[in-house]
């Protein structure tokens, strides 16, 4: 689902603007640092300090994240499914990467996030146009 390019533009990105929204509709936009890709249609973040994104998530598992990529020239959005984990193989193989890079950081669950579609982001005539699937 994801093209290399993309997967190539987030593992890249240090910082992805992420977004969820309550079951009443209050969206909540956070920064994310953790996030990186698990797959051609699955995205992992980890929660080390997620408050209202985790509470969102709970009530309402829709989530959406930003990514803006200067080489090669990408601007896009993902959305998807969330479904949180805190426990089992995959959690543990997060768990151990975020403590390799700071290991004062909690870890508390994996987010897997399946991707459902991808939209373009950058200015001009196709801005908004749906790109996967």
């Amino acid at each position: 689902m994801l093209t290399e390019d993309m997967k190539a533009a987030i593992e890249r990105t240090e910082i992805f603007p992420f977004a969820t929204a309550s079951s009443s509709g209050i969206p909540n936009v956070i920064p994310i640092r953790y996030l990186r890709v698990a797959g051609d249609d699955q995205i992992w973040i980890t929660d080390n300090y997620l408050l209202k994104t985790l509470a969102n998530l709970e009530e309402n598992p829709l989530a959406a994240f930003y990514v803006w990529s200067q080489e090669p020239k990408l601007g896009f959005q993902v959305k998807g499914r969330i479904r949180i984990q805190r426990e089992g193989a995959d959690y543990e193989r997060m768990k151990e990467s975020v403590r390799r890079q700071k290991p004062d950081l909690p870890a508390r669950a994996l987010l897997v996030l399946q991707v459902s579609e991808v939209y373009q982001c950058l200015p001009g005539a196709d801005a908004g146009k749906r790109l996967l699937p």
